[in-house]
């Protein structure tokens, strides 16, 4: 490893982190933490979507048997691991080391990647309880794609070609494509902007409602269908303020007064 530094005229002791030997093999699918970097960085330069917002990333499940509990998190390079705090709800924020962007690092779970998806999570305050700001998810979008986050990987899904596969192609297009999860099972979504609402059709939820048996092991949608849905990120008549309001399957349990 001293030559990985000498050839970046760096000594081996650089930027002050203690060298340790990292026991263990990184997965080719594992999320990788320039890609991530990169995607954190989009997110302060395009800050114009959503001024006011919060960036986390979320692990989501995409297979029936992932124990989404307790889950582990830390990015680990060939000399270099930064454990990385996951809360109860799976959200974590990622830290910046520079070591472990000069040895290309992965940002490793202690579950299978594939049985999980990953996402950007980008909220204002003060948007209400059971919707999302259209803002928010356009950055989402764009964030998402440039950390490597989309995990779709089949070409039964024809939507997802060279042309499109970029934060460009999938956010800014109608035929992008960029699949959100909503808390609950929804039974409608519909935009509100002033007086102008509008309900989005069934082609918009359920992951477009044409997932067969055969393209479900390749979406990020295999166990979570019922809670994905589609915006129109492209739709400029939309302005970034757009509410996105969920009408749920189940209404959330009341809380017990005692």
């Amino acid at each position: 490893m001293s030559g990985l530094f000498a050839a970046a005229g760096l000594p081996a002791h650089a930027a002050g982190q203690s060298t340790v030997t990292v026991k263990s093999t990184r997965d080719p699918v594992d999320k990788s933490y320039r890609k991530m970097i990169r995607g954190m960085e989009r997110f302060e330069r395009e800050r114009a979507f959503a001024p006011n917002a919060s960036l986390r990333f979320q692990l989501l499940p995409r297979l029936p048997n992932v124990d989404m509990r307790g889950i582990t998190l830390r990015v680990a390079g060939d000399t270099v691991s930064v454990p990385v705090p996951v809360d109860e709800n799976n959200f974590f924020v990622l830290p910046r080391n520079a070591q472990a962007l000069q040895e290309d690092a992965a940002v490793l779970a202690s579950r299978k990647t594939a049985s999980m998806t990953w996402r950007a999570r980008i909220e204002t305050p003060g948007v209400p309880a059971g919707m999302r700001r259209l803002g928010d998810l356009r950055l989402e979008c764009r964030v998402g794609k440039e950390a490597g986050l989309v995990s779709n990987s089949s070409p039964l899904f024809g939507w997802i070609s060279d042309a499109l596969d970029s934060p460009e192609g999938v956010c800014t297009s109608p035929d992008g494509n960029y699949l959100f999860f909503a808390e609950r099972p929804i039974f409608a979504v519909t935009l509100r902007a002033g007086e102008r609402s509008e309900t989005l059709p069934f082609s918009m939820l359920y992951a477009g409602g044409d997932q067969t048996p055969d393209m479900l092991p390749f979406c990020d949608c295999q166990v979570l269908l019922d809670r994905t849905y589609y915006v129109p990120l492209w739709d400029a008549s939309w302005p970034d303020d757009t509410l996105v309001e969920f009408t749920y399957m189940i209404d959330p349990p009341a809380e017990v007064t005692p």
